[in-house]
């Protein structure tokens, strides 16, 4: 991966970010928990105009400040991103999905157009299995357990494509990057905390808006998208229908976010 920047927020948080591409518009990548830049550039690559992808607080070289996180925390290093950026478009993955919901709650004509991919909770917590993995891959990492990081990590892959090259090689970055950088204790205060107090907050969202969704990922329940879709005013919603798509309909993903964007 190319050389990441520290850039200071005017909130006092140092945000790691990889600017690429160039020109308007100009997007913003937003990833998941326990996740980061690498797994959200393949996102960006069909995308026109200069991309901008950022880790939150907690993750990769990013700063951890003390006491509990919450989703307003996480929308503030998104809209400092952002604005630093005069950023006009938003990709989140998951968290970043559901930080994405809450600086549109209470921005609502922040941003043009808004992706939100396997978003993860709405105004309910994040599912119990979800809370369960990240607990188990914090403890893993603060152990230095690699092969407890790694078995994990696994499981983010459908189980047909596990044994293949690509796995592999992504798993090796995974194990390395966490090994390396870590993940602040922090995140896990965010396990019952919900995006927005209700999915009427989001009725004065003024950006174009696609939701997408797999089936059978208990992680990212398809009711969420669902719910968020129902809510945002000018949203599509396009629901897969297997898990894992990042590995098995990764080229028609990429086409539809950045036909999306791009349009």
């Amino acid at each position: 991966m190319p050389p990441t920047d520290l850039v200071g927020t005017p909130h006092g948080v140092w945000l790691e970010c990889l600017s690429t591409g160039s020109g308007e518009p100009v997007t913003v990548f937003a990833h998941g928990l326990g996740h980061g830049i690498a797994e959200t550039r393949p996102l960006g690559s069909g995308v026109a105009g200069r991309k901008v992808f950022f880790q939150f607080r907690g993750h990769g070289r990013s700063s951890a400040p003390p006491g509990r996180w919450t989703y307003a925390d996480l929308a503030r290093d998104l809209r400092a991103i952002s604005d630093l950026a005069c950023a006009t478009r938003a990709v989140g993955v998951s968290l970043g999905a559901g930080a994405l919901c809450r600086l549109l709650a209470d921005h609502p004509q922040r941003y043009e157009r808004a992706v939100f991919f396997l978003p993860a909770l709405l105004d309910t917590p994040r599912p119990a299995a979800a809370e369960e993995r990240l607990s188990a891959l914090l403890g893993a990492v603060e152990a230095g357990d690699a092969a407890a990081v790694s078995e994990i990590v696994s499981l983010e892959a459908p189980a047909e494509v596990r044994n293949t090259p690509a796995v592999w090689s992504y798993l090796r970055q995974r194990i390395d990057q966490l090994m390396r950088d870590g993940l602040a204790p922090g995140l896990a205060t965010l396990a019952d905390e919900v995006a927005v107090p209700s999915p009427a907050a989001l009725a004065d969202v003024t950006a174009r808006s696609l939701v997408i969704a797999s089936t059978g990922d208990e992680l990212h329940p398809v009711v969420v998208a669902e719910q968020l879709a129902a809510a945002l005013p000018r949203a599509t919603l396009h629901v897969y229908d297997e898990p894992g798509v990042l590995w098995t309909r990764r080229a028609d993903l990429r086409e539809r976010i950045s036909s999306f964007l791009n349009d």
